[in-house]
């Protein structure tokens, strides 16, 4: 099936980012005083289905987008609800991690500038750092969104940082992480945190170091990165697989511990209140450790 003009347009980008231009860090002033950017300057990442031939854009999706678009400008109203992700690109531009077909019919609708959120991600340099300097072979990992993060509201929380960072992060920590986070880099664990959600990594650093939590590897946006097969993700991939022997993934109910000698994975199940689970943890953990220490 032939390409059409914007497809054609899409697939030039790609081609002229090769080579030429690459994720870099934002500054703090930047990611806080840069709110909107010209259509212009947005680039399709080749790593989002967006722009893969087997899949490429969907032009009822930017229909829909261009229809409520021209009636909130036909009735004088602001036509994003939600600002379009970007990661910041040398030598210039932005490039889009969310929000593609919300910039196709930006540009369809001559829309010139349009709000962007700039987060900072961990790129392949980023991971290759943290694996070189590490001395362990074993790692955990934990969901930020499903077992770290918690509502203000819930009961089971950590105290709330102080002023002012009570103002900046709305999110609390679940009860115990510290203590864990304190126990397992003890016992020479590496510890890994991936979320669905395009959060910037320094904000998850900072936000770790009001509760003296240390973590190892920040992962974000992992919701796009899925199916993502493409050359650098699949070396991505085996670069943490080679490094680490040992994975424990640890949920709200279970630890699974991968890479165990014999066996593909092995279940451990975490019946324990609120109050009391990460305890169960830092014991499953040690029980694990005795038995690897006697084979």
């Amino acid at each position: 099936m032939a390409k059409t003009e914007f497809e054609q347009k899409i697939q030039e980008d790609v081609r002229k980012q090769k080579g030429t231009t690459m994720p870099v860090k934002a500054g703090l002033l930047e990611r806080l005083l840069v709110r909107k950017a010209a259509c212009t300057n947005l680039h399709p990442n080749a790593e989002d289905e967006f722009t893969f031939d087997s899949v490429g854009p969907s032009f009822k999706i930017i229909g829909e987008y261009e229809q409520k678009f021209r009636y909130a400008i036909n009735h004088n109203q602001e036509p994003f609800d939600d600002a379009l992700i970007v990661e910041k690109l040398h030598p210039k531009g932005y490039l889009l991690l969310n929000g593609h077909h919300r910039w196709a019919a930006a540009m369809r609708c001559n829309i010139k500038k349009v709000p962007i959120k700039i987060v900072n991600l961990a790129q392949d340099s980023d991971i290759k750092k943290i694996l070189e300097n590490s001395k362990h072979d074993k790692r955990v990992t934990l969901d930020l969104d499903e077992v770290i993060f918690r509502d203000k509201n819930d009961q089971w929380v950590e105290k709330v940082p102080g002023f002012p960072h009570v103002l900046k992060f709305n999110n609390r920590i679940k009860l115990g992480i510290p203590a864990l986070f304190y126990y397992l880099s003890k016992n020479g664990y590496d510890i890994w945190v991936y979320s669905a959600n395009y959060y910037s990594i320094d904000d998850i650093q900072r936000f770790f170091r009001h509760y003296s939590a240390h973590v190892d590897g920040i992962i974000t946006g992992t919701a796009k990165r899925k199916n993502n097969n493409s050359e650098s993700a699949v070396a991505r991939e085996k670069m943490i697989a080679d490094k680490y022997k040992q994975t424990l993934h640890i949920d709200n109910d279970m630890i699974l511990m991968t890479g165990d000698i014999g066996a593909k994975f092995k279940r451990f199940d975490l019946n324990a209140s609120p109050d009391e689970w990460s305890r169960k943890v830092i014991d499953i953990i040690g029980e694990i450790s005795k038995d690897a220490g006697q084979k």
